[in-house]
C-alpha cells in the first residue's frame, strides 16, 4: 500500500511541477491578491466629497464649514448658492453630502438657542452614508462644545471653570490605532485559502474524471482510499505552504502584529485545509466537467465568505442564518488566525474553535468520501 501510495503522490507532484501555468498559478495569483485585498477592504471612509450651502454667511457659520475642510474624512468639492443646486450635486453624484446651513444660524447661537444644520446625505450606499453621518455627528458635536465653552468664558469665566466635564478616554485593546487592514488582512488569508484549495481539489479528480483516465486508474491495483489520499494529500501540502507564503506576505507587506505561537495557527490552518479539502472532493463528486466545478464551488464559496464574518458581524444577521454559520468552517478559522494574530490567545482560549473545525472536517471528510466511492460505482 505504502508504495502504491507513494507513486501516487510522486505522480500527483510532478503533474504539479510540469505544469508551468499550475506552478504559477500557486504562486503569484495569491500574493498578488493578499496585496490588493489589503488595500481594497477596508472600513475605513476617507476624502467623502461634499458641498456646502451656506445661507447665513457669518462667522460661526464659517468656523463649522472650517471644521470640515480642515477634517481628513470629508472634501469639500464645492460651495453652493441656492437649493436647486444641491438636488443636482447629489443626483449627479458630484457630492455624496451636503452641508446646508439655515439663516439665523449664528443668530441662534448668540440667543443660546438651538440652532439646526441640515445634512443631505446621498444613501444609494447605505454603509458610506451611516459612516460618513457618523463623522458629521463627532464634528458638530466637538463644534457645539467649544462654542458653548467659549460663549460660558465670555459671560461667566468664573462659573466656566468650574463647570463639570466629561472626557471620553479611548483605550482600544490589540489595534490601538483601530486599522481595518489589522482586522482584514488575516480575514483574506482564509478566503484566498478557501477559493484556492478547494478548487484544486475539485479539479485535479474532475479533471481525471473529464479526459476518461479515472477508470483506467481504477482498473490498476490501487484502492479507492488509496486513490483519495494522492489526489488530496499533495493539495493539503500545496494549503499549508500556500498558506504560509500568504500569511508572510500579509505580515511583513502590511506589518501585521503577530503575539501568538505558530503551532497553534499550524493546528488551526491544518484542520481548516482538511475542511476544505472534504468540501472539495465532494464538489467532484457531483460534477463531471470543470466548468460544472467552478459553478458549484461558487455556490458554495460565496455563502462561505458571507456567512463566516468577513466583512459582516454573524450577530447582526437573522436567526436563522446565524445558526447556518455553524457550518461554516472559515467562521472558525477567521477566529483562530485573527485572535492569534492579535490577541496571542492560546488553545485554552481557542479550543472550541478548533474542535468544531475538528468536528465538521471528520464530518464532511466522511460524506465526501463515501460519496465519491459511490460516484465510481
Amino acid at each position: 500500500m505504502r508504495a502504491r501510495l507513494r507513486q501516487m503522490l510522486i505522480k500527483e507532484f510532478i503533474q504539479v511541477v510540469r505544469d508551468k501555468r499550475m506552478r504559477f498559478m500557486l504562486v503569484v495569483p495569491p500574493m498578488v491578491q493578499m496585496l490588493v485585498f489589503g488595500y481594497a477592504a477596508t472600513f475605513e471612509i476617507r476624502h467623502v466629497p461634499i458641498a456646502v450651502l451656506d445661507l447665513d454667511h457669518s462667522q460661526e457659520s464659517r468656523e463649522l464649514v472650517s471644521r470640515f475642510t480642515s477634517s481628513v474624512y470629508f472634501d469639500v468639492r464645492g460651495y453652493l448658492d441656492n437649493e436647486r443646486q444641491l438636488r443636482d450635486w447629489i443626483d449627479t453624484e458630484q457630492a455624496v453630502l451636503v452641508l446646508h446651513i439655515h439663516p439665523g444660524f449664528a443668530q441662534k447661537m448668540h440667543k443660546g438657542e438651538t440652532a439646526s444644520v441640515q445634512v443631505v446625505v446621498d444613501a444609494t450606499n447605505s454603509n458610506t452614508a451611516l459612516i460618513a453621518l457618523g463623522y458629521v455627528n463627532q464634528i458638530a458635536q466637538r463644534f457645539a462644545a467649544d462654542s458653548q465653552s467659549d460663549r460660558l468664558l465670555r459671560v461667566a469665566p468664573q462659573l466656566a471653570e468650574r463647570a463639570p466635564r466629561v472626557e471620553l478616554e479611548r483605550r482600544p485593546w490589540y489595534n490601538p490605532d483601530l486599522r481595518s487592514q489589522w482586522f482584514f488582512v488575516p480575514g483574506v488569508i482564509g478566503t484566498l485559502i478557501l477559493i484556492m484549495v478547494g478548487l484544486l481539489t475539485a479539479f485535479a479528480i474532475v479533471r481525471e474524471r473529464e479526459i476518461g483516465t479515472l477508470e483506467q486508474i481504477m482498473v490498476t491495483p490501487i484502492t479507492r482510499t488509496e486513490f483519495i489520499l494522492g489526489k488530496t494529500a499533495p493539495f493539503f501540502l500545496i494549503g499549508l505552504i500556500d498558506t504560509a507564503l500568504i500569511a508572510l506576505v500579509g505580515t511583513l507587506w502590511f506589518k501585521i502584529p503577530f503575539r501568538g505561537e505558530i503551532s497553534v495557527l499550524l493546528l488551526g490552518a491544518v484542520l481548516y485545509i482538511l475542511c476544505i479539502l472534504a468540501v472539495g472532493l465532494f464538489i467532484s463528486t457531483i460534477s463531471r466537467t470543470q466548468q460544472q466545478a467552478m459553478v458549484s464551488a461558487f455556490f458554495f464559496n460565496m455563502p462561505a465568505i458571507i456567512f463566516s464574518g468577513f466583512g459582516f458581524p454573524i450577530r447582526n444577521m437573522p436567526e436563522w442564518l446565524q445558526w447556518l454559520t455553524y457550518l461554516d468552517p472559515l467562521r472558525y478559522f477567521l477566529v483562530v488566525i485573527r485572535s492569534v494574530y492579535l490577541k496571542g490567545s492560546g488553545l485554552d482560549i481557542l479550543w472550541p474553535q478548533m474542535a468544531a473545525m475538528a468536528a465538521l472536517a471528520v464530518g464532511l471528510l466522511t460524506i465526501s468520501i463515501f460519496r465519491f466511492r459511490k460516484s465510481l460505482d
